[in-house]
């Protein structure tokens, strides 16, 4: 199983703004931006939402801390979340050549399930690559989650939108604050100077 499909899982989760069970249904549904094969889609709730929006806050931390360097802070997070939706482990495939490892939520809800899914992800990306790899989107009016995939960690935004956005508005800041300073005015001789040098004898 590609766990980072899992991390990802978590990053839709904490990105995506969830109102009602529709919304839920958005998200989980196969072949939307969830993970697939949850089933028991009809029986959502608004109980659903109310614990994937809690959890939204919980993991919007976990990548707030990783940002932040707090990686034990980071580990600790996610230890309880672990606790509170746990996974059960198991084999999975179609025959002897596709033998995979799954995970699934120990829970009766499409929630837990969802969750347990989410918060194994991130609990295996912090193991391979560490909490440095969780980011916040640098662009103040975004604020969206993301999971650094980049080679040398160097990235601050989620998306190439919101990169460009930021650069512009940061590059129409310099205009502006370098037109409102003062232009500075030439320096003024003073008369007596050139007086003086027109009446200097010239040299023999």
């Amino acid at each position: 199983m590609d766990f980072d499909a899992y991390a990802r899982t978590a990053v839709e989760l904490v990105n995506t703004e969830l109102a009602t069970p529709d919304d839920l249904v958005a998200l989980v549904r196969p072949g939307g931006s969830g993970p697939g094969e949850l089933g028991g889609l009809a029986g959502l709730t608004g109980r659903d939402v109310g614990i994937l929006r809690r959890a939204q806050h919980r993991l919007r931390r976990v990548f707030a801390l990783g940002t932040a360097g707090q990686d034990a802070e980071v580990v600790a997070e996610l230890n309880m979340l672990l606790d509170a939706f746990p996974v059960r482990p198991n084999i999975s495939g179609h025959d002897a050549t596709d033998w995979h490892m799954h995970v699934t939520g120990r829970g009766s809800s499409v929630s837990a399930e969802y969750l347990a899914r989410a918060v194994w992800g991130l609990a295996v990306w912090v193991c391979e690559y560490g909490s440095a790899r969780f980011g916040v989107c640098a662009d103040q009016r975004c604020g969206n989650v993301y999971l650094d995939t980049s080679s040398n960690n160097c990235r601050r935004f989620c998306s190439e939108r919101c990169a460009t956005r930021s650069h512009v508005a940061a590059h129409r800041a310099r205009k502006r604050a370098a037109a409102s300073q003062p232009r500075a005015s030439p320096p003024i001789m003073d008369g007596s100077a050139h007086s003086d040098r027109r009446m200097a004898p010239a040299a023999p």
